[in-house]
């Protein structure tokens, strides 16, 4: 393209950065899974009437701390990080069918939306893998 000189249109100089890049990445898409997960586990009786309330039973509240919480820490250390990325985007599109399936209510379509662009951002790791600076790519030797 005329006047762009040599810029990078296809930015190949970030694949020097992939590793602290996917880091990141694996952080902001854990955050609120590890505060979701450790709300459920502080506020346990108001997030099982809150689960109750749409329909869903309380009793599944183990299920979703460990699903949140654990998957959470996994995306983090990058450890099984496919195994908890796939359980986590499948999370998402429960979560986003059973809470958020309202398309009278703009927030809930919101809600709804962000659900689905997370499970995404997840199921990149789970075609991917975590990364270089992740624990499965240090037990396995290489980037997965």
């Amino acid at each position: 393209m005329a006047g762009l000189g040599n810029f990078d249109l296809r930015l190949n100089f970030l694949g020097a950065w992939s590793a602290p890049i996917a880091l990141v990445g694996r952080l902001g898409l854990a955050y609120v899974f590890i505060a979701d997960g450790w709300l459920g586990v502080v506020d346990y009786g108001d997030v099982a009437s809150y689960m109750q309330a749409n329909g869903v039973s309380g009793k599944l509240l183990p299920l979703v701390i460990l699903v949140e919480l654990g998957g959470g820490l996994l995306i983090v250390a990058g450890f099984f990080a496919r195994w908890a990325a796939l359980a986590l985007a499948g999370f998402c599109a429960l979560t986003a069918i059973m809470f958020h399936w309202n398309g009278a209510d703009a927030n809930e379509t919101i809600h709804f939306q962000k659900d689905l662009a997370i499970a995404g951002g997840f199921l990149i790791i789970v075609a991917f893998g975590p990364g270089a600076w992740s624990l499965d790519a240090w037990a396995g030797g290489k980037a997965r």
